[in-house]
This record gives structure tokens, sequence and C-alpha cells, in this order.
């Protein structure tokens, strides 16, 4: 009798180690799989904010372009240098490299 009570506790030990062998493979890889998430998604974050922070510098080069657009003497030596445009009585010299 004791032989067989003995075999059945091996059988139930056997089956609650292999559940909870199971059970602790699949938390395993829960955790991991949700920890390379988080390193993704740092690792997204840092590039972004970086690119967030070159289009803040960009816009603020733009706003200054804006302002200085604003100014009519600016406005009309940006377009002379730009698109060599003249205005009535500048002499205009050009230089042959």
């Amino acid at each position: 009798m004791r032989n067989k009570k003995s075999k059945k506790e091996k059988k139930r030990l056997f089956i609650i180690s292999i559940t909870i062998i199971g059970l602790l493979s699949l938390l395993v890889g829960s955790v991991y799989k949700d920890w390379k998430q988080i390193l993704i998604n740092k690792h997204l974050e840092k590039q972004l904010t970086n690119d967030y922070n070159g289009l803040l510098d960009e816009e603020e080069k733009l706003n200054a372009e804006i302002v200085k657009l604003g100014d009519d003497e600016y406005l009309a030596r940006y377009a002379k240098e730009t698109y060599m445009l003249s205005a009535e009585g500048d002499t205009i010299i050009k230089w042959n490299k």
C-alpha cells in the first residue's frame, strides 16, 4: 500500500512541478518581451527628442528670418543679392572667376 501511495504522490509532484515550470517560463518570456519593448521605446524617445530639438532650432532661425524680412532695407539687399535685382541708378559689377 505504501508503495502505491508513493507513486501517486510522485505523479502529483511531477505534474505540479511541470505546471510551475511552465508558468515560470511564460512569466519570464513575458517580462523579457516587455523589457525589450521598453528599451526600444527609450531609444525611440531619445531619437524623437533630438529631432524635436532640431526642429525647434530650425523654427527659431525661420522666425528670425521672418523678422529680418519685415525690414525694408534688408529685404531690398536680400533681393539684390539673391535674385540679382537692381534699383534704378544702381551700378552692377560682374566678377568673372
